[in-house]
Formats: C-alpha cells, sequence, structure tokens
C-alpha cells in the first residue's frame, strides 16, 4: 500500500470479512472501485481510492482486509489493517447480522488509543435489520448507536454522507492560513527560494507553492527571490518587507540579509506551527545541545523523493548538528511512512520533516510514541536554525505574544 503521500482526509473502512466493507466503498465512491465477491477474504491488503464527497471535497478511502482474517497470510493481512490506524482521520467499523464480538472490542480500543473518531455501521440491513438489544449492546460498548445502512439499496446514504460529514475532524479538511495572522491586508512577504541541486526541474517545492497561495489569499504580495538576489532587491526597490520566509538550508545567508528588525522564519517553521507539534517541537530542540557521544537521532521525512548528494536529510542535518554538538552521533532516517529500524526508545532524539505530503493527523501519530517514550522531538528548519545559532529569530514571529509572556530575540 502506498502510505501517507496525500493529504486529503483519509477515512478508514474496518470490519470482519464479507461484512461488505468494498460494497459500502463502491456506494460511497459511486462506482466500481473496490472487489466485491461473496468470497470472504477477497480484500486481501489496504486499497486506497480518492473520490469527491459532495459539498464535502475530496477524500481518501481506505479499503482493509477482514480483521478476522485467520492463517499465517491472515494474519500479515490483519497486521497491516491495523497499520492503517496510523493514516487515518476517520474509521467507519461494519458490522453485519447484528454481530458484535472481540473483533470489534479490540477495534473499538485501538481506535481509542489513538484518538481516531470512527462510526459503527450496520451494513446489508436490506437482509437483517439492527435489532433494539443489539442497538443496545453497541452502545454500551462504544458509545455510539449503529447506523442501519446497506449498499444494495442505498438506504440511509444520505444520512450517512452528513454523519461523515460532522464526525470527521475539522483540522482534517479545513485549510488553516500558513501566516494569515503574520501579515496584513498589502503587506509584502519575500520567499527566499535557492534553486539547487535538490530543486525540482521546473517547478518549486510544494510549501512555497502553498506559501504563495496563501499570501495571496490574505491579500498580501508575494515577492518571489533566489537567496543570492536579495542583497540587491533590498537596496534597489526600498521596499521593506512585512516578513521573510526562507528555504531552511540557507537561513545563516538570509539572516545576514535580512535586517534584523524585518522577521524572518522558514518554510519548514511555518509548516511546524500549521501541521505538527509546535509546542513539543518548541521544548524538544534545544534538547540538540543535550547530545551526548554515541546517541542515535531518528530523521523522519514524510514523503520519498530522489536522494541528492547533499541531501537535507541524509547528509546536511546530521553534518550540521554532529559539528555544533562536538559529539559522534549516529543517524538513521526513515522515508515515507515505513516502520522504524529500531525501537524508539533507541533514540535521543526525532527530527521531523514539515510534512506537507501527509495529513496533520498522519504526522502526530507519527511523532505519538517518541513523546509518549518522553523522548524531545524537533522539526528540520527548528533544528537546522538552532545549530547555526538563528534560532530565537527564527521562531520569534510566533511566540511573541501576550499569551507567552517571553521575546525571543
Amino acid at each position: 500500500m502506498s502510505k501517507g503521500r496525500d493529504a486529503k482526509p483519509h477515512i478508514g473502512i474496518y470490519g470482519r470479512r464479507n461484512n461488505g466493507k468494498s460494497s459500502l466503498i463502491n456506494c460511497l465512491a459511486g462506482q466500481d472501485i473496490a472487489i466485491v465477491s461473496e468470497q470472504a477474504g477477497t480484500t486481501t491488503d489496504p486499497v486506497k481510492k480518492s473520490f469527491e464527497i459532495t459539498g464535502f471535497g475530496p477524500v481518501i478511502l481506505v479499503d482493509t482486509a477482514g480483521i478476522d482474517d485467520s492463517g499465517e497470510l491472515g494474519s500479515m493481512r490483519v497486521e497491516r489493517t491495523v497499520r492503517t490506524l496510523d493514516i487515518i482521520d476517520l474509521a467507519l467499523l461494519v458490522v453485519t447480522e447484528n454481530s458484535w464480538g472481540e473483533y470489534e472490542d479490540d477495534l473499538v480500543e485501538k481506535f481509542r488509543s489513538k484518538d481516531i473518531p470512527f462510526l459503527v455501521i450496520h451494513n446489508k440491513s436490506d437482509l437483517i435489520s439492527p435489532r433494539a438489544e443489539f442497538a443496545d449492546l453497541v452502545m454500551a460498548r462504544t458509545g455510539k448507536e449503529p447506523f442501519e445502512f446497506s449498499a444494495a439499496d442505498k438506504r440511509n446514504y444520505e444520512d450517512l454522507i452528513s454523519l461523515i460529514k460532522v464526525t470527521i475532524p475539522e483540522h482534517s479538511f479545513r485549510t488553516p492560513s500558513l501566516l494569515g495572522d503574520l501579515i496584513n491586508h498589502g503587506d509584502v512577504v519575500i520567499l527566499i527560494t535557492p534553486i539547487d541541486v535538490e530543486a525540482p526541474a521546473g517547478r518549486l517545492i510544494l510549501p512555497q507553492v502553498q506559501a504563495i497561495r496563501d499570501i495571496l489569499d490574505n491579500d498580501a504580495v508575494a515577492i518571489v527571490l533566489k537567496e543570492r538576489e536579495v542583497d540587491a532587491f533590498l537596496k534597489k526597490s526600498g521596499i521593506r518587507p512585512a516578513l521573510a520566509v526562507t528555504d531552511s538550508q540557507v537561513f545563516v545567508k538570509a539572516d545576514a540579509s535580512i535586517p534584523h528588525d524585518i522577521p524572518l522564519t522558514s518554510f519548514s517553521i511555518l509548516l511546524a506551527r500549521f501541521k505538527g507539534d509546535f509546542e513539543s517541537y518548541l521544548k524538544g530542540t534545544p534538547r540538540i545541545s543535550d547530545l551526548k557521544d554515541g546517541d542515535r537521532v531518528l530523521l523522519l521525512e514524510s514523503c520519498t523523493h530522489h536522494v541528492a548528494c547533499d541531501d537535507i536529510g541524509r547528509t546536511k542535518i546530521p553534518r550540521w548538528i554532529s559539528n555544533f554538538t562536538g559529539r559522534k552521533i549516529e543517524y538513521d532516517v526513515v522515508a515515507g511512512l515505513d516502520t522504524l529500524p529500531r525501537p524508539i526508545t533507541d533514540y535521543a532524539l526525532l527530527i521531523q520533516c514539515g510534512g506537507c505530503m501527509i495529513t496533520r493527523r498522519q504526522l502526530h501519530n507519527r511523532l505519538q510514541p517518541a513523546l509518549k517514550a518522553g523522548i524531545p522531538v524537533t522539526n528540520y528548519g527548528m533544528a537546522i536554525a538552532y545549530v547555526q545559532g538563528i534560532y530565537k529569530r527564527a521562531i520569534a514571529p510566533f511566540v511573541n505574544s501576550k499569551e507567552t509572556g517571553e521575546v525571543y530575540l
């Protein structure tokens, strides 16, 4: 299963074999995107499919293997099904024939442990309707009433769509502003975007595009420059920007070029506040100074990409941290949402990328094992700013507030 490369809300379909999970997906999508069969266990691996909910927007439906699959292969399928819980925003638990048991109890426990909102869908209700005593049982076990549905005759279809809309977390589909609270109508924002070997041919990276769009949405002006053009532009134009945003890799150059009375931050730090656990990043970043010889650092890239010879996660950040600390440190880099190469407790620090290609929930789920284990976490941009001596300036636009009572300059 291709994981974590789409930032649309993810809806996972779970339940026992032959409960009609694939039929439900086809019904929701309005097309045959999942194989349907009377033979139990037709769906062997999680399958993702994008479709549009009218009046809501695009979502990703995740069809999973039956949670009651058996045998050695079945156990592997169940394991893959459980792993999808790390990428979903809403779970639909599909039951039939008024049947509820340990499989459903176990799924509900997993949903709750990961703070995943869920609905209980009683499918095939055209054949057997949910009984009152079954509804009472489900309410007692989950605090939710089972929703009567049938993929065959689409009964209660519109009500189900409405229920999905109100149950899925708002942060999964509402797009907050990257920097709307930092700028005003008519402000000029400079975006410093180096074009180097890691820049994609003929286009900008997603965080840069998102920043441009967000500036326009806030009726401000975006000026995009390469790092070597900044000094000349400011001198010739006489423009005084309200904010400057830089690629983290040229933080030092940007710090020298942008006058210190103009706020400066990075695209990665914008994303850290926009999508990551910013408070935990603020606490975890200074722990870089506490690293010791033999410590192991985990770098998480939430997408896969071509690796350049001077890659930011595999080469530059490890080099900068090692030079800053003067310690002999081991580094692991995990791309996408793959499993970790060793237990999370083996690491002294976790460094997460901006996460532009995944959902907010996916990113938070990625951080949770480290946070629960008491391991400090930080972000690519914040870590780079810290080891290059400009951390306080880089976070100042976000933490200089009456709420914190602190000023970082």
